[in-house]
């Protein structure tokens, strides 16, 4: 039987940690042993990792890499808290001397680097593929033997202040790098053009039964519309990416054209003062609500009429597959990576980032009956799952 070996930060709501559960409820455990190891043990998607997995110990130092610094000194990982001293220092001058108004991923990146030199080697196992699901990728390329590693893309590496010298080496420590979309992969490849030869596509599994049965889930009271409304919904991070800022903006312009409505924004993050703040300037309290973390929100996803996606950027959004696998009419914005998440006017539909654009699409698709009915009706022909994307992990090991 061949092991494998997957690493990844914890099982918090996220995307990707949704995809890492389509790939565990994916694998042939008849034919192949996985370890998971997860630098915390923390999260709402605990409770769905398969029993068939063996999920390693949590492991004392890695367990700091995401904590407050204090915190760190008061479990005396004084190592690991001069790693991430270190890391902050060397990224803050690096942002001041290099920034040009991206979102800069270089702090993320130190904080793995000036660290898990630190981190002694307890895994002394070799394995037949070694994953590292979420960057930065130091642990796997560092910590584990393996006889084929693979480090996974989820985002378009083009819209990010990197340390590009820096990350180049990480990247070139392993044997492939998956990627989830062709956008990702030339968006990745502007920045990384010498890993050419390393990249393979492998699509974002979703565990369709596990998703269909907790779209069953009762719900609280929560989201509720009135008769006559459209009920919108939206799920991501609270995050620069996600554009959630700019909902209460859409939804005003969406309002000024007499639609009646309810947005509901699920998730967590660092914006999510921001949203309130914008919801409260622009007067849109009674439209647009924030339900906040939801452990299982395909029940809302479910409930609502349209699902939508305003991101700014997108890998390729783990939650638009899950409405059109449920059966939703989806709108997101016209990203970069955004044709190759749906196919325009068939099962989904594109409309401009700008928040004009983007209200008037919106109630476009609100206004066009047969328009949703034939979004529908197209996403219900259709496997979403890309259950057969675990094959190409099988291959990465000869089999």
């Amino acid at each position: 039987m061949k092991k494998i070996f997957i690493a990844s930060h914890c099982m918090e709501l996220g995307g990707a940690e949704r995809s890492l559960l389509g790939i565990l409820n994916s694998i042939d455990y008849k034919n192949y042993e996985v370890d998971l190891f997860l630098y915390r043990h923390t999260g709402e998607l605990l409770k769905y990792i398969p029993e068939e997995v063996n999920l390693l110990p949590e492991d004392k130092q890695m367990s700091v890499l995401a904590i407050p610094f204090s915190n760190v000194i008061k479990k005396g990982q004084f190592s690991m808290a001069w790693g991430r001293y270190k890391g902050k220092r060397k990224a803050l001058e690096f942002d001041k001397e290099n920034g040009n108004g991206q979102e800069s991923m270089v702090m993320l990146e130190y904080s793995h680097k000036y660290t898990i030199p630190c981190v002694k080697r307890t895994i002394n196992k070799t394995y037949d593929l070694a994953i590292s699901f979420l960057t930065p990728h130091y642990y796997v390329a560092e910590k584990i033997d393996a006889k084929v590693k693979l480090a996974w893309i989820h985002t378009d590496y083009s819209n990010y202040l990197l340390d590009v010298k820096s990350e180049l080496q990480m990247w070139s420590r392993y044997d492939y790098i998956a990627s989830i979309s062709p956008k990702c992969t030339e968006g990745f490849l502007k920045v990384f053009p010498e890993l050419k030869d390393k990249i393979i596509e492998i699509s974002n599994i979703n565990a369709e039964h596990l998703i269909r049965i907790q779209s069953k889930e009762k719900i609280t009271d929560d989201m509720q519309v009135k008769s006559g409304e459209i009920c919108l919904c939206s799920i991501g991070r609270f995050a620069y990416a996600k554009n959630f800022d700019h909902i209460p903006a859409i939804a005003k312009k969406i309002k000024e054209k007499n639609i009646n409505f309810k947005w509901f924004i699920i998730g967590y993050g660092g914006d999510e003062q921001l949203i309130h703040d914008k919801i409260k300037e622009s007067g849109m309290e009674d439209e647009v609500i924030i339900l906040g973390k939801k452990a299982n929100p395909y029940p809302y996803i479910k409930k609502c009429d349209i699902y939508i996606q305003p991101s700014r950027y997108e890998g390729k959004a783990v939650t638009v597959l899950e409405a059109q696998m449920l059966g939703k009419p989806v709108v997101i914005t016209d990203f970069p990576s955004s044709d190759s998440q749906l196919e325009d006017g068939i099962d989904g539909v594109i409309v401009p980032l700008d928040d004009s654009g983007c209200a008037d699409g919106i109630v476009e698709v609100i206004q066009d009956r047969e328009l949703r009915i034939k979004l529908v009706e197209n996403c219900q022909k259709r496997d979403y799952s890309s259950k057969d994307e675990v094959e190409k992990l099988y291959k990465l090991m000869g089999d």
